[in-house]
């Protein structure tokens, strides 16, 4: 084949898969493996959810609701917002692709930081966007910086709030402050992928920053289904904003792009509040036990707002993550992402924790 292949197109890294869990276990020769490397919800969905998904299974030869009428109904409802103020997105990752699309020509400019979620850049890329990267600053974002950095042409900054890889959060009166530096003509976009698990007295009060935009920057977050609600097999996501971002962002969404189970599930497990508690508190009881626990191994467990959280093993974090693999505990090493004497774990059910810790102990 002859392709005239865009040169943008071509220097794209595709995202990364990792393997399945049966063929991790068929090269280790292990059995009855974990995986504490991707921020999932060990309790699973809500069987309100699994049930939900089991009835409407038998009307799948009918195209879903392409408005999402009532899951956007009640996502609205729980969030205080107004149904104008949501829109959906197949997975949290589709919105940012809206965005990307609505506001990037070639040659705009978009603020991240690095590390935190890969698939900013690729869409800015996809897009022939100038992605313009500012380092964490002690495993925060660096807001002076990120202000510093800012130009004419500069159309969106993406801050994940809380961060991933490092868990940490930016405080109200640190955004409040680095909004009021900004150009009202940049959008703010904090991916709150994992809101659920922080303290609600420390939250940034989006719905506040929707409704009173004068003065300073359009601000919106995202959500996602994916962690708190044990829903990342079925990609639902959503995000907050201001009735104007979101009309232009519905013109450049596809049809139906939630699926009929995506619908009927979503709306089930926001309604499971028993299963929703289970799980914050289920991580919050592990992820004390956890830092504890490697503490005493002689890691450096770091502070976290997630389900997930850093640990300074102190050695070869790929090391590590290699001879835990034998064990049949799959973490996550943080060297590609810099942190070279890191791993990242998601915090178990108290089964897993322990095995995770046992293997820990016998690894190190």
């Amino acid at each position: 084949m002859k392709l005239n292949i865009p040169k943008n197109i071509a220097e794209i890294i595709p995202y990364p898969p990792g393997k399945p869990m049966d063929e991790l276990e068929r090269e280790y020769g292990v059995t009855n493996s974990i995986k504490l490397a991707s921020n999932e919800n060990p309790w699973g969905p809500s069987p309100k959810a699994v049930q939900a998904i089991s009835e409407v299974v038998q009307n799948l030869h009918r195209y879903p609701d392409g408005s999402s009428y009532y899951l956007t109904q009640a996502i609205a409802e729980y969030v205080q917002a107004q149904p104008g103020e949501i829109i959906l997105g197949n997975g949290s990752n589709e919105v940012i692709e809206f965005l990307v699309k609505a506001f990037v020509r070639a040659g705009d400019e978009v603020i991240t930081s690095h590390p935190s979620f890969l698939m900013y850049q690729k869409f800015v890329a996809v897009r022939d966007g100038k992605n313009i990267v500012i380092p964490l600053r002690d495993m925060e974002h660096d807001l002076e910086a990120i202000t510093a950095a800012v130009t004419d042409t500069t159309r969106l900054i993406f801050l994940d709030n809380p961060n991933n890889p490092c868990a940490t959060l930016i405080s109200r009166q640190r955004f409040a402050d680095f909004l009021k530096k900004l150009p009202e003509s940049v959008i703010v976009v904090l991916d709150e992928a994992y809101i659920d698990f922080v303290d609600p007295e420390e939250r940034i009060d989006i719905n506040a920053l929707i409704r009173n935009p004068d003065g300073i920057p359009a601000v919106l977050a995202l959500r996602t289904f994916s962690k708190a609600y044990g829903l990342a097999g079925l990609r639902v996501g959503f995000g907050i904003m201001h009735p104007e971002i979101a009309s232009l962002l519905h013109r450049v969404r596809q049809p139906f792009n939630i699926n009929l189970p995506a619908q009927a599930g979503a709306l089930a497990a926001l309604q499971d509040q028993e299963h929703y508690n289970k799980t914050m508190d289920g991580t919050r009881q592990g992820r004390n036990w956890l830092s504890e626990e490697v503490r005493k191994l002689g890691c450096v467990p770091y502070p976290s707002h997630t389900n997930f959280f850093l640990i300074d093993v102190q050695c070869d974090a790929t090391e590590l993550y290699e001879a835990m693999l034998y064990k049949g505990v799959i973490v996550r090493s943080m060297k590609a992402y810099g942190y070279p004497k890191f791993i990242r774990i998601t915090v178990g059910t108290a089964q897993e924790n322990s095995r995770f810790v046992q293997a820990l102990s016998d690894c190190l």
